[in-house]
């Protein structure tokens, strides 16, 4: 694979340009560092109009409940946990490769099961064992 590329697994990687960054400051607690460098990072990539994903993947990345997912298909990773810019980069990215490796897993077929005859028959015999309790609580008043 090209160097300028992030690898995700032996055979899918992501060229840089499809990846927008954006530096930004960060916010919290710092001091002047914070005040007066950016070194937050704000990764951007197209999920929905990337070549290079493979579509059963890129279904699978878009169909997940994600706040990091936008409704046009894009995924908006912020990294500002370290003190540099380059490690916030390299955080960011990392986290990119492992959103998209989490959705290289295809999850297994649910296969329909029903329940035993006997268990049929436990249901049955307890709604029955209820009924009758509830029904020996009532008081008659034609007696």
């Amino acid at each position: 694979m090209p160097a300028d590329t992030i690898d995700i697994s032996p055979g899918l990687a992501i060229p840089e340009a499809e990846i927008v960054e954006r530096f930004v400051r960060a916010s919290g607690a710092g001091g002047q560092n914070v005040n007066k460098v950016a070194t937050a990072v704000e990764l951007r990539f197209d999920i929905a109009g990337s070549p290079s994903l493979p579509e059963p993947l890129r279904a699978r990345l878009l169909s997940r409940r994600d706040r990091r997912l936008t409704d046009a298909g894009v995924l908006v990773i912020e990294a500002q946990r370290f003190r540099t810019q380059d490690r916030n980069r390299q955080d960011a990215r990392e986290r990119l490769a492992a959103f998209i490796a989490a959705g290289l897993a295809v999850p297994k077929r649910r296969i329909d099961t029903k329940p035993t005859y006997a268990a049929k028959q436990r249901r049955l015999q307890g709604k029955r064992e209820r009924s009758e309790v509830k029904r020996g609580r009532t008081t008659r008043s034609w007696d």
